[in-house]
């Protein structure tokens, strides 16, 4: 990794979530380009990189940022509503950092080391990866499917938040194991046992307990086989 790089990085960290008042936020949501605080982050973000830099001679890099940040932020204010809000912001962040990589390659004449893609492990690294998210959710739900008991009246959890958790987790438990800290799975139940135990004891419901229970120990134990096979390929 080059040292231009990171600076640039740093200086586009600091300005997106440092220096960025919710109120700018608010204010280029509303106004869109007739926003002076769009202008004003702009302007931030420019000035980031001399700091950063603690050299004049950086103008074209910070003007070149500045202006690619100006029509990102502006196409972003534009087309944002509250539906895809969410989708926009990492799309926003993906164009920024992209952007900032690109115009190192310019000016400083940086290359990214790609070579790990053409490894062998890094594709046994990701189809893991793949599997303990959606796949292995599906699979869960098939098993134990018959064992759904009926949910009474009361308080809603999040929509599809258990789906969300066990992704979570299971890719938690993958990157624990894959770095040899296998201290770091028992944590990891223990705490979910406290929080998720502690509200199924004061229901009073042993159906629900056990599914729960059959839920947690399945995901944890696909979790665990996946990253020793895995574990084992890549050795």
């Amino acid at each position: 990794m080059d040292i231009y790089l990171i600076k640039l990085i740093i200086a586009h960290l600091i300005g997106d979530f440092f220096l960025q008042p919710n109120a700018w936020v608010k204010d280029k949501e509303r106004k869109k380009l007739k926003s002076p605080k769009l202008y004003l982050h702009v302007a931030v973000h420019m000035a980031l990189i001399f700091l950063v830099f603690l050299n004049f001679n950086v103008w074209k890099t910070a003007l070149t940022i500045g202006l690619i940040h100006l029509l990102i932020d502006a196409l972003k204010s534009i087309f944002q509503n509250s539906k895809n809000a969410r989708i926009l912001f990492f799309a926003d962040q993906a164009l920024h950092f992209g952007s900032i990589v690109a115009v190192w390659h310019l000016f400083y004449k940086g290359n990214l080391d790609i070579a790990y893609l053409n490894d062998l492990r890094t594709w046994i690294l990701i189809s893991g990866t793949l599997f303990l998210t959606m796949p292995t959710s599906i699979v869960m739900k098939v098993i134990i499917a018959k064992w759904i008991p009926d949910q009474p009246d009361g308080p809603k959890s999040l929509e599809n938040a258990g789906k969300y958790i066990g992704i979570l987790e299971r890719t938690l438990i993958f990157l624990f194991i894959l770095t040899n800290h296998f201290e770091a799975v028992g944590f990891l139940l223990a705490a979910k046992s406290i929080f998720r135990f502690g509200d199924l004891k004061e229901k009073h419901d042993l159906k629900l307990t056990e599914y729960v229970l059959i839920g947690t120990l399945l995901s944890f134990g696909i979790a665990i086989i996946t990253a020793m096979l895995i574990q084992r390929f890549i050795a």
